[in-house]
């Protein structure tokens, strides 16, 4: 892993992280999905699943004997200890599937670490740089609403159980603004992954 440049992306809910992650995979980069790696760790017949109903009971499953990520979601978004509860058993399983990915990379690669809650869980240290997406509040609410069908005042509690835009900011090395147009985000995506591609290369 030494050899390859280690990349932590993270932003908000509904800042256009995805856009983002997405453009650099097209651009060559290794890309590392935590929220897919959730889900995985979640599936029926995994020790995750069976730790989070044993933390909130059968209740989160659906008929099917998959989670129900909707009911789990209503547990944990407005009870921090539930949150955090949640988190101890995700977290450290997420982290040991992206660990085993990152050790598969091909030296000199840019290896993208696609994670939501990367500064609320203190591991900006791990990286060799950390980008950050931001865009306004207003409009990060209006695609919540409008994109996943919440209330407006779902997506504000969706958005304040996370970090703040300056703690996150703090943290970065790379701001992206996503605060104009897909193409404008692109842009300055492709003159970022020009300087990353060339930093990782130099390692190889």
């Amino acid at each position: 892993m030494s050899d390859c440049l280690s990349v932590g992306l993270t932003g908000g809910i509904a800042s256009g992280k995805s856009a983002v992650s997405q453009r650099m995979a097209e651009l060559g980069a290794v890309v590392i999905d935590a929220d897919l790696l959730a889900r995985q760790v979640m599936e029926p017949g995994t020790e995750g699943l069976a730790e989070a109903v044993e933390a909130f009971g059968e209740g989160i499953l659906r008929a099917d004997g998959s989670l129900d990520r909707p009911v789990l979601g209503r547990i944990v978004f407005g009870d921090e200890a539930a949150r955090e509860r949640l988190n101890s058993i995700v977290h450290p399983r997420v982290r040991a599937a992206s660990a085993r990915l990152r050790e598969q990379a091909a030296p000199g690669a840019v290896v993208v670490e696609d994670i939501p809650l990367l500064v609320e869980t203190g591991q900006q240290e791990r990286f060799d740089v950390v980008v950050v997406v931001q865009a306004p509040e207003q409009e990060r609410i209006r695609r919540i609403v409008e994109d996943r069908g919440a209330t407006e005042q779902e997506a504000r509690s969706r958005i304040d159980a996370q970090g703040t835009d300056a703690q996150r900011e703090a943290a970065a090395d790379v701001v992206l603004d996503n605060s104009g147009t897909l193409q404008q985000l692109q842009t300055q995506v492709d003159e970022l992954m020009e300087k990353l591609t060339a930093r990782a290369a130099a390692r190889a």
